[in-house]
């Protein structure tokens, strides 16, 4: 619809209901950019799919992991995208042309992998079984900087048989999130432990720990001013924190203080969350459900559940929320498919022009004396002849609405790609004949597929091959 027929500051700051529901393949992360214009989804065969927003089609298709990805991280011009996939591999792709600026290979499948708000060559990732490291990527070859998972213990004058006991929880803890702040000077990490960790990026060294909850931390997000921060863990509660500033100029350990502010809930059924996120300005808290269809918004004045999301009938996995708009991705388990809630636009028809009125019944109109008067034929032609004549500018793009703001003086816009092969959703549709396609049946294509069984009538199993019919009795 025309942006001019809405009013975009009448509607509200959640969304409603499906829009958009687009697939490339089995779809198991998502993550927005900075600026809000692409999506980047990543598949179960490794490939990486950018979706442009404004058409929902596909931007680009990049290639290079061959195992599930696991993370998503866009850098800061929007430039470049960091993936980590279960094959213990992380690729830094330069979008310009679609190729891998850099592969940083692991020891073990990487949980999350996150790039540095200010520096694309520089990210976090938490791995298997594995410390996280702290790579950096300026130089011809990486280096790997181990970080640690113990936490900061205050009491050092304990007896040995304490601080024993302590070795042996310490060595148990491994790092299962990480997130960078938004200065980039610090690492947010949780353990499988509950326990949360402040590491300087500079020094390596955790300044400040606590337990903040009972069970394994799975996710770790910030809004965008880098204050607060959303919590999710495997014992069923949210949690949300007032982040202090870590940035100030001789910080002091001992005085850091994060007071919770809100756990989120379901009391009732008891439900796990498997994806959290904050909304674009923060004020809201949204989370997918396990083994439940429904997404949850949560409003953080009052800590208040104020929608249930109903959408298709599938579980859904990891959430975004657009950093601009009431706009929410979420990605189905099932099907892989990435369902798209926004609000519903009323059309506005008196944006068209300032004395536009809508009336709600028939109105006798009374026209002006000059308003439908007959022009000579000549008179016409003239002004259709000097509109030929003006310059038409089609190469200079329209800001959109607010959110176009520059980084750096210099922003980033991806390369139309003119390949209609790589562009395209091949998995969802199939041709048939000469612009006529079909929608692909599920699981209808896969490499490696076996051969469909059939029972007959005594009960006997008979291998058909794929594209054969069988005959009428």
């Amino acid at each position: 619809m025309n942006l001019l027929l809405s009013d975009d500051y009448l509607l509200q700051d959640y969304p409603e209901n499906i829009t958009n529901t687009i697939r490339s393949g089995h779809t198991t992360c998502l993550r927005f950019n900075r600026k809000g214009d692409y999506l980047a989804s990543g598949r179960v065969d490794g490939t990486v799919v950018v979706w442009d927003l404004e058409t929902m089609g596909v931007a680009r298709k990049l290639r290079g992991h061959r195992a599930a990805i696991t993370s998503l991280s866009w850098s800061r011009c929007g430039r470049y995208l960091l993936s980590a996939c279960q094959g213990w591999r992380a690729v830094l792709w330069d979008l310009q042309d679609g190729t891998r600026y850099r592969e940083v290979r692991f020891r073990a499948p990487i949980y999350t992998a996150d790039l540095h708000p200010w520096n694309h060559n520089m990210f976090v990732a938490s791995i298997f079984d594995e410390a996280p490291s702290l790579v950096d990527m300026s130089g011809p070859s990486d280096v790997k900087h181990t970080l640690p998972s113990a936490p900061k213990r205050a009491n050092a004058d304990a007896d040995a048989a304490t601080k024993e006991k302590q070795a042996k929880e310490d060595a148990k803890q491994m790092t299962t999130a990480t997130v960078w702040t938004a200065a980039g000077d610090h690492i947010l990490a949780g353990t499988n432990k509950g326990r949360f960790n402040i590491i300087d990026a500079n020094t390596r060294e955790i300044i400040w720990s606590e337990k903040i909850c009972s069970s394994v931390v799975t996710t770790l997000r910030l809004t965008g001013s880098g204050r607060e921060l959303l919590v999710n863990s495997q014992d069923r509660i949210i949690r949300t924190f007032h982040l202090p500033n870590l940035s100030v100029e001789n910080l002091d350990p001992d005085t850091i203080q994060m007071p919770l502010e809100h756990k989120f809930q379901d009391v009732v059924n008891r439900l796990s969350w498997n994806h959290v996120t904050f909304s674009a300005t923060g004020e809201y808290v949204a989370a997918s459900t396990y083994n439940n269809h429904e997404l949850y918004i949560w409003e953080r004045n009052h800590g208040s559940l104020v929608r249930m999301l109903e959408g298709p009938k599938e579980e859904q996995g990891v959430i975004e929320w657009h950093p601009h708009r009431a706009v929410l991705a979420a990605c189905g388990l099932e099907t892989g498919r990435i369902y798209i809630w926004s609000v519903t636009t009323p059309q506005r028809w008196s944006a068209l022009a300032p004395d536009f009125v809508e009336v709600e019944e028939n109105v006798e109109y009374i026209e002006k004396e000059d308003e439908f008067d007959i022009h000579p034929q000549e008179e016409i032609n003239k002004r259709r002849l000097d509109r030929e004549d003006e310059d038409i500018d089609v190469l200079t793009l329209d800001p959109s609405k607010g959110y176009d703001d520059e980084i750096d003086g210099a922003g980033f816009r991806m390369p139309v790609l003119f390949n209609l092969g790589e562009s395209d959703s091949e998995e969802e549709f199939v041709a048939v004949s000469t612009g006529t396609v079909r929608r692909r049946s599920l699981g209808e294509g896969q490499e490696g597929e076996a051969p469909v069984e059939e029972k007959t009538a005594g009960g006997k199993k008979t291998a058909t091959a794929k594209g054969t019919r069988g005959k009428k009795k």
